[in-house]
């Protein structure tokens, strides 16, 4: 399983009353999209600068997606701005391809992703992915973190060899504060909307 696979196979398997805001968990998917190329040798990292390595196939439909979308002509793309391009509506995409393979139901007549309609189906690769967080293995726990799932991930961080996966996992951590300001901004702003119509 990828990494990206097991994150939302742990988001998925939340209570409902812990929701995970959608943005936040396609901008971390992409984060272990990119966490998994680094380890198969797809992906280099100059700098922050995403470079991309060989494309084999992984037998992952959505990781070979990310390896074909990463920009093969200098300059290559920041970690955040690939992190903010792959991350648009992955949440639902990685839901779509848990549904093809059973390992997720949506409730009769429900089309698309909403957090806490999908029913998580019993299956070894949701055990296993339930291990890996209750191991606290190191890049799941920091991408757990960065969603707000988990608490600080400094120590988990800390235990990780590689300044590229550091890289990366602090990327998302930057995006995910960034998208947090423009929704708060936005709220500011409807709330000015709102007190201007009622004066």
């Amino acid at each position: 399983m990828s990494t990206a696979r097991d994150l939302i196979l742990v988001v998925l398997g939340l209570p409902a009353e812990r929701p995970t805001a959608q943005g936040d968990l396609s901008l971390a998917l992409a984060g272990a999209e990119a966490i998994d190329l680094l380890e198969k040798g797809m992906l280099t990292l100059d700098g922050d600068r995403m470079v991309p390595g060989p494309e084999p196939t992984t037998g992952d439909r959505l990781l070979d997606a990310a390896a074909a979308s990463l920009t093969r002509r200098e300059p290559y793309d920041t970690v955040a701005e690939w992190l903010w391009r792959r991350g648009t509506g992955l949440a639902a995409a990685y839901a779509g391809d848990l549904e093809r393979d059973g390992l997720v139901r949506q409730p009769r007549g429900h089309f698309g992703f909403r957090y806490g309609d999908t029913v998580l189906v019993d299956s070894p690769a949701h055990r296993a992915a339930e291990a890996r967080r209750a191991d606290r293995e190191p890049v799941l726990a920091a991408l757990l973190a960065a969603t707000g799932i988990e608490g600080e991930s400094d120590e988990a961080v800390e235990s990780l060899s590689g300044d590229a996966v550091t890289t990366v996992l602090a990327a998302v951590g930057d995006v995910v504060t960034q998208l947090e300001a423009v929704r708060l901004r936005r709220d500011v702003e409807h709330a000015a909307f709102d007190n201007v119509w009622r004066a």
